[in-house]
């Protein structure tokens, strides 16, 4: 098994004992990413819909960096701190992928998250 490790300076760093994304052969394992900006590494404090939307672009950019794009993604899961934000990240999610074809997918509702943010997603993608 040869594993490729997966960076970009478009996500944020992580900040713990891990990498932004793992490569194993076809499949790309991306961990979760929260509303970090990553040029301060401080967090956005903005509308659920403006946090959801910046931890999209990074997954994007972590999917670009892996020469994948939503398309490649056949799982994600959605972390939540509070249900009652759902629909809003829903219908924000959603556009980034054909209802046809959209990936698998959990949203699971959290005590907390890392540094107490609202939304933490993390993805699986194969070309």
């Amino acid at each position: 098994m040869k594993k490729e490790i997966i960076t970009t300076l478009n996500a944020p760093s992580p900040i713990g004992p891990y990498n932004q994304a793992v490569k194993v052969g076809n499949t790309l394992y991306i961990s979760g990413q929260i509303p970090l900006i990553p040029s301060t590494m401080e967090l956005l404090n903005g509308s659920i819909k403006e946090e959801t939307q910046l931890v999209m672009e990074h997954l994007q950019s972590i999917l670009d960096a892996a020469g994948m794009t939503f398309k490649h993604v056949v799982k994600s899961t959605i972390y939540l701190d509070d249900m009652n934000n759902f629909g809003e990240v829903n219908q924000l999610y959603g556009t980034y992928f054909d209802n046809d074809t959209a990936p698998a997918r959990e949203t699971v509702a959290v005590k907390t998250l890392p540094k107490s943010v609202r939304i933490e997603i993390s993805m699986i993608a194969v070309k």
